[in-house]
Parts: C-alpha cells; sequence; structure tokens
C-alpha cells in the first residue's frame, strides 16, 4: 500500500479503506515471569529480567487469533509493542528472542491476509511511573531511585491483581517522574542544556537510544510483507513544556485525587513534605476536594551524587530550607515566546524519527499522532507517505465509566449534550474537526482515528451480570457512524486475548477489550460492512445496524482492472442480500445501471463490484432479501 494525497492505494490502484483494530491492551505489560505480568508486589522489581515473549498471544494460537480478526473485517492491525519489550536490559541491548517471535507472529499474519502498523506505544512515560513504554534505565540514568517513585509522590502506581481502583494513570503526567522524563526527552537541549550522559545532552541521549532501539526492530524485520508502517510514539505528552504557572496544575490530563503543582512536585522530590490539593473533573474546571501529604517521611528520590534537573537549572532553590521559585517561566519560553510543545519540540522528534527510520533501508508509511489536544502541522518538508494517527475518546465515558445514550457533555465548551440524535451527531463532529485539520494544516494526506474505544464494564459492570451489551453497541455504534460519514481509517481499541471479565485488560484497571474469555463483546456495535477497496474514489458510506440497510456511493474508474470489495458477512445480510446499483452518468437524475456489477458471496463475507468500462458515480444499496427476493 502507499499513499497517494489524501488516500492510501494498493498495487492495483484501488482506494483503501482501512479498517481493524489495536493488538493488544496487555502487551504494555510483559507476559514473563508472573510477577511482571501484572500489577502486583513484585511487578517492578528486576526490570532487566522480564520477557515479551507472547505478547499479544502465544504462537500456538496465532493462526486462530489472526483468522478471528480476518473473518470480522479487521484486516489492518496497529501492532502494540514497547521500548521496554525490545530494550530493557540495558542501552543497546536488544531482545532478540522478542524480535524472533515478532517475525513468526508476521509471517503468520502475512499467510492470513493481514498488514501492520508498529505502534511504539507508551503511556505516562514507563511502567515505573504508573504507565508504560520506557525501559527503567531511562530513570535510573538521571538518578532516581525506582523504589522511591511512590514514596515521594513522583508517581501515582496502581497495586492490586486484578486493580479494582480508579484509572490513576492519567494523573501520572502530572506528577514529578513522568513530567520530568518528557520534558529531557523533548526539550532537555532547551530546559537542561547542562544536564549530560556520556558526552551528550540529555535529550540527545534519550532519542538517540529511542531512534537506535525502534531502527534495529525495523532491520531485524523489514523482510516480513505484513508490515506496512510505523508509528512514532503513542500519545507523546509535554511534560512541563508550556508550563506558565509552576504553582498551578501545569499540563494535567485528568484532575483526579492528590495532584501537586510543578513546584510541590519538584519540592516532594527532593525530599521535601508537601500538602497537595485533592481534585475531581468539573464542567470547566477541576474542583479541589480536599488535601493530602505528599512525601511525609521527606525522602529522596534521587540517590547519591544525583538531584533534580530542574534545580540544577536554577528554576527553583530550597536553600536553608525554603522553597523559591527562581526562574517561573523556565519552561514557557522558547527562544525568546511562548513555547509550543507540538510545533517546536514534538515535530522535529518526528521528523527525525522518520529520518532514522529510513535508515532501515525498506518503504514505509509512518503514522503519527500529536498531543493529546492538539495535531501537528505538517508538509511534504517534514517526509512524504505519512498519516494522521489521532486519537478520540468520549473522556466521561472512559473516566467515570459511564454512558448514557441520551445525555454527553460537549468537552471542549462544557456544554450538555441531550438526546441520541445529537450526541451521535456530536461523535461525528468531533472528528470531523480533525478530518478537517489535517485537510487544512497537514498538506490533505491520509486521516487514521488510530483509538477509540469504550470501557465494557461501565455502569457498574452491569453487561456482565446480564449479558446485555446494547449500551455499549449504540456508544461503539457512534463512533463507527462518525468513521463512516467521514471516511476515515480505525484500529479500535482494543483487542486483548487474555481479557477476562475479573481482571479486564490487566493494565490500570482499563477494560476495552472487543473479546473478553475468547469471546466476542458487543459485535453489534463494531462489526459492520465497510467499502476495504474502491476501484475509483469512495464518496459516502453508511449502515444502519437495526434496518441492516447499507448504502455506498463511489466515483468508478473504469481504468482500474480490480474489482470494488465491501466486507459483507453472513451476520450483516444472512445468506443472501438484495442489492441494488444505481449510476449518474453525465445525467442529473440517478438511472438503474446494468453496466455495473455488483455480486454477494457470503462465503467469502465480500461484495464484489465490477465496473465493466462504467465511469462516473454509482450508489450501492444493499439489505437482507426478504420473502421471494424482496428486499
Amino acid at each position: 500500500m502507499q499513499v497517494k494525497g489524501p488516500y492510501i492505494t494498493d498495487d492495483s490502484g484501488r482506494v483503501l479503506l482501512l479498517r481493524g483494530c489495536n493488538l493488544g491492551g496487555s502487551s504494555k505489560l510483559p507476559a514473563s515471569p508472573a510477577a511482571a505480568a501484572g500489577q502486583g508486589p513484585g511487578s517492578l522489581e528486576n526490570p532487566g529480567e522480564v520477557s515479551f515473549v507472547g505478547r499479544p498471544f502465544p504462537l500456538e494460537e496465532a493462526e486462530d487469533r489472526f483468522e478471528e480478526l480476518r473473518s470480522w473485517g479487521f484486516t489492518f492491525i496497529r501492532f502494540v509493542l514497547t521500548w521496554e519489550s525490545l530494550e530493557h536490559q540495558g542501552p543497546g541491548i536488544y531482545d532478540e528472542a522478542y524480535l524472533a517471535y515478532l517475525r513468526k507472529l508476521f509471517i503468520i499474519g502475512e499467510k492470513k491476509g493481514l498488514s501492520f502498523y508498529l505502534d511504539p506505544h507508551q503511556d505516562v512515560w514507563s511502567r515505573w511511573t504508573g504507565g508504560d513504554g520506557a525501559p527503567a534505565w531511562t530513570l535510573e540514568k538521571v538518578g532516581m531511585d525506582l523504589e522511591k517513585l511512590e514514596e515521594t509522590g513522583a508517581a501515582a502506581l496502581c497495586r492490586g491483581a486484578p486493580y479494582k481502583g480508579p484509572m490513576l494513570w492519567p494523573v501520572n503526567y502530572g506528577r514529578y517522574a513522568a513530567a520530568t522524563l518528557f520534558t529531557l526527552f523533548f526539550a532537555g537541549n532547551t530546559y537542561a542544556p547542562g544536564l549530560q550522559i556520556e558526552g551528550e545532552n540529555i535529550q540527545d541521549w534519550l532519542q538517540e537510544r529511542y531512534f537506535a532501539c525502534f531502527r534495529h526492530c525495523y532491520r531485524r524485520l523489514k523482510n516480513c510483507k505484513a508490515i506496512a508502517g510505523w508509528g512514532a510514539m503513542n500519545e507523546p505528552h509535554p511534560g512541563y513544556i508550556g508550563c506558565r504557572d509552576l504553582e498551578g496544575l501545569g499540563n494535567y490530563v485528568v484532575p483526579l485525587g492528590p495532584m501537586p503543582s510543578p513546584i510541590q512536585a519538584m519540592a516532594a522530590a527532593s525530599g521535601h513534605a508537601v500538602r497537595v490539593h485533592s481534585y475531581v473533573p468539573g464542567l470547566k474546571k477541576p474542583l479541589k476536594t480536599g488535601s493530602k501529604i505528599l512525601n511525609p517521611q521527606g525522602a529522596s528520590l534521587f540517590k547519591e551524587g544525583f538531584s533534580c534537573p530542574w534545580k540544577q537549572a536554577g528554576v527553583w532553590s530550597d536553600s536553608e530550607g525554603e522553597i523559591k521559585i527562581l526562574k517561573k517561566d523556565h519552561f514557557a519560553l522558547y527562544k525568546g515566546r511562548q513555547a509550543h510543545f507540538t510545533e517546536d519540540f514534538l515535530k522535529p522528534f518526528i521528523v527525525r524519527f522518520i529520518e532514522r527510520m529510513k535508515e532501515a533501508d525498506k518503504p514505509c508509511i509512518f503514522f503519527i499522532e500529536g498531543e493529546t489536544r492538539e495535531h501537528p502541522s505538517w508538509s511534504k518538508a517534514g517526509g512524504e507517505s505519512v498519516v494522521n494517527a489521532f486519537h478520540q475518546y468520549d473522556g466521561p465515558a472512559l473516566f467515570l465509566k459511564s454512558f448514557k445514550p441520551w445525555f454527553t457533555i460537549d468537552e471542549q465548551s462544557g456544554a450538555f449534550v441531550l438526546g441520541r440524535r445529537k450526541g451521535t451527531a456530536l461523535y461525528a463532529k468531533k472528528l470531523r474537526a480533525a478530518r478537517d485539520w489535517t485537510r487544512d494544516r497537514m498538506g490533505n494526506i491520509p486521516c487514521m482515528l488510530g483509538e477509540f474505544g469504550i470501557p465494557f464494564d461501565m455502569n457498574k459492570k452491569k453487561a456482565f451480570r446480564t449479558g446485555d451489551y446494547s449500551v455499549q453497541e449504540e456508544a461503539l455504534s457512534r463512533y463507527y457512524d462518525g468513521i463512516d460519514e467521514n471516511l476515515l481509517h480505525s484500529t479500535i481499541w482494543n483487542y486483548t486475548a487474555d481479557n477476562t471479565n475479573d481482571e479486564g485488560d490487566h493494565w490500570n484497571g482499563e477494560d476495552l477489550s472487543i473479546v473478553s474469555g475468547g469471546k466476542p463483546r458487543a459485535p453489534g456495535g463494531w462489526l459492520r460492512p465497510y467499502p476495504m477497496a474502491t476501484a475509483g474514489l469512495p464518496l459516502a458510506v453508511s449502515w444502519d445496524r437495526g434496518s441492516r440497510l447499507f448504502r455506498f456511493k463511489f466515483r468508478a474508474d473504469p481504468a482500474i482492472g480490480a474489482l470494488t470489495e465491501i466486507y459483507a458477512a453472513p451476520e450483516h445480510f444472512g445468506p443472501a442480500a438484495a442489492i441494488s446499483v444505481r449510476t449518474w452518468g453525465g445525467n442529473s437524475n440517478p438511472e438503474e445501471a446494468p453496466r455495473l456489477r455488483a455480486e454477494y458471496k457470503p462465503e467469502e463475507q465480500r461484495i464484489f463490484i465490477s465496473n465493466e468500462g462504467y465511469e462516473g458515480e454509482a450508489e450501492i444499496t444493499v439489505c437482507p432479501k426478504g420473502p421471494e427476493g424482496s428486499a
């Protein structure tokens, strides 16, 4: 496949609409030893002795798992792998056993007709800072004691196996360890110019280790034909970059529980007991609910011979025991103006990532992401064969684990949205805004919804007790209705092979997997027909899951000899389908089109359309065939 303007095409020139899933949720954690595979006591010990072989599932399960995905029309997979999975033992020491496992896995996927793009995944920097992604040694290289991260308030960790509390991982973006590592990784040259490792600034040193790791992975796997592309980094975060108020909340994601300001986080990490406010989300701003003391014992996060990088940079001091801010605008400015994380730091990182990955000598597509609230701008100068792979979640549904079809909140305006139609329209509106940004500010490159989904344990796990997933189906249908309306590529979060109703996705209390206990969940929300490959240009697509009516409008190109393919399973139309074909040609009114031929083959889960020399607009309507052949 290749990028051509706003489209992704195959070797026949057909326009592809990529649809699939993220594989998988538990790939954020090692597969062994047993303690590291969960989040209980001992899960963070001996970081160099773990193995990710078996993530997302054992090789002996691969054929059946991939066949299941293919049968659902999920032929494009966002494959989750972490920096830690490849380089946990130390800088430059790569896990060749895991790479050999990946090679075997992708060969099986290729035989099943699947394509993959590899996602260097992280959430909140690392497992030691409440998420996943980077190896432990990235923290140790700046002098952090892994055993003191939680004690000093530098990270809030989810304990328990399975973890039963609220999803705490978003609050860690505002805790000291993750915020500091993100800032150093993206902007160490700017905000910590004196901090060096092995003669290099910390930014250059960390980024070079990152580039080298994933380039090594790509070189090992470059003969795997199923690999279509790479992401640069999942959901990058600015850390402290751009922060104007060191006494405010900083660049928080979700206000929940005790949340230190940047200066409070720095002081706590350096051995001070600090009282911080606790918060809950409000409609327009966080609401204070109380307070808590971070680091009550006054421990230091840093090993002997190390200290806070921001103290070294002159941002603050604690001389004579008094905490003072010395440079309140230290993170706010870049080259004498307001710093802009996405344009000033993230985009240059992505450009360098693409350049370094091209050294693997295999062409591929790059799927790039902005910060969770903002997309980058883009032009050909940054690199070609690029896709905007943005993410979109319904925040209240995700973090509060509650969904009411007749009520939601417009997170941008804070306004209540009442009624099913308005709620569905809001989802489509959010996706349209991302598509429009991609067209207007990113050179009209292809646009993919790389992550979206809903917690299956929402509404107090009612569906687990009743077996009724109709609410989840309605929630997911809203996403897919918006995806269809905006003709977006999409990969749903997620498929976790070892998900269970009791343990979810095995990470921080999340439970978004479309399978559990070996069975699909709420397929009525995500299993739907769509045009996989169009011999021409797709113009509009829709699916009414109530009436099971599918419509697809496209502009046929007679120069393309390959057939248009629509994914259509017996679950949609039964063993037979009523198909209507209309064309416009050069006329203003549609007419029956004998020259466009459509054939439904349920055993292949496809509708095939032959242009047969026709050029112009056409609309295909499909529904179950009624008695005596009626629709």
